[in-house]
């Protein structure tokens, strides 16, 4: 079986945590003889099971589930207290952008992380009851005990790299198959080594580059636009494309009215990297936010995340796109509200 999955076209729907990737969103992608995520980031192992169970109901095609996972080394008793330091200093410059839509920042550090800990093989639990074809992971390689949980539910696993020493770490994991995201993806970039910032390599170059070194599968994220920009994918080694602002304003997509508003939306004209909202680089919609606050963003995922959680939520309600976690690739223009069969059929 092919590890981008056994559908009929090379094009797969990245999981986008937080809301887009929705039950019925992986299905219409799957139902056109593409290939879906559902995005576990964020959800408890309760909520996983209801949306396996929904998509079940919409579809008896193939999917994936992707995870976020934690970093395997620990953190020194001194590298915590200077980390716990930043992010207390950068809630007190944040406070007054949570007071503005009539929020309070965040616990940095609640009592349960779903990404982490007992709540994190909860949720592999969850896979190994309900087994999906495929399994990704991002942030992360797992430590042996998780790949041995991961490996045990039969399911094909992948790991989301940014370079080619993730590339071989991977490989030399044991993973079937990359989900190779190039500079160009939007969201959070899967780098591996949180406080380090991200290379700028583009998704072709960095397949050709990552095709030196394994000969394992590799699915392309980042760019994807149009037919032209599948093609220099595939091109490129990839057996299929991965694409999500291309998906965001589709009908079928979870995404918040304030976040579609903003991809149409011409004042937006471009993409930065930032850690203004979670402390980990993520490329989205330039905003007054990000270029004033994403200097003195520490590196401390997902605590920053946590932190601002409250005022981006509040802050979408609202319609205040300022402060909201805008995630876009760097194609965002061509972003349609379109249904999610027709995205897809597009890109061939």
């Amino acid at each position: 079986m092919r590890a981008e999955g056994p559908g009929a076209v090379p094009v797969v729907a990245a999981p986008m945590a937080g809301g887009p990737s929705t039950p019925e969103l992986v299905a219409a992608v799957a139902d056109v003889g593409g290939y879906g995520y559902l995005a576990a980031g964020y959800l408890t192992a309760d909520t996983l099971a209801a949306q396996l169970a929904e998509l079940r109901e919409r579809t008896a095609e193939p999917f994936g589930v992707n995870l976020f996972l934690p970093p395997t080394t620990p953190r020194t008793d001194r590298e915590q207290r200077r980390r716990d330091a930043a992010v207390d200093e950068y809630g007190r410059r944040l406070a007054p952008e949570a007071a503005a839509v009539g929020a309070e920042l965040g616990d940095p550090h609640p009592a349960t992380d779903p990404d982490a800990g007992a709540a994190l093989d909860d949720k592999i639990a969850v896979l190994a009851a309900d087994p999906p074809h495929a399994i990704s992971v991002t942030f992360a390689l797992p430590d042996a005990d998780r790949f041995a949980a991961l490996r045990a539910t039969g399911a094909v696993l992948v790991a989301t790299v940014t370079s080619v020493e993730e590339a071989r770490a991977a490989t030399g994991a044991g993973f079937d198959a990359l989900c190779v995201q190039g500079s160009e993806a939007g969201g959070h970039r899967g780098t591996h080594d949180a406080a380090a910032d991200p290379n700028d390599t583009d998704t072709v170059d960095l397949l050709t580059a990552i095709g030196h070194v394994t000969t394992l599968p590799m699915v392309a994220a980042g760019g994807i636009a149009d037919a032209a920009t599948a093609r220099r994918a595939l091109g490129a080694g990839a057996v299929a494309v991965q694409v999500g602002t291309a998906l965001l304003r589709c009908p079928e997509a979870g995404t918040s009215a304030t976040h579609r508003g903003a991809l149409a939306d011409p004042s937006f004209s471009g993409t930065l990297v930032t850690r203004a909202y979670t402390g980990r680089p993520a490329r989205a919609l330039t905003t007054r936010f990000a270029v004033e606050h994403g200097g003195a963003a520490p590196s401390a995922y997902p605590e920053v995340h946590h932190l601002t959680r409250p005022m981006r939520v509040a802050a979408a309600a609202a319609g205040d796109a300022d402060r909201v976690h805008l995630w876009a690739g760097v194609h965002f223009r061509r972003a349609a509200a379109s249904p999610a069969a027709d995205v897809v059929r597009a890109l061939l």
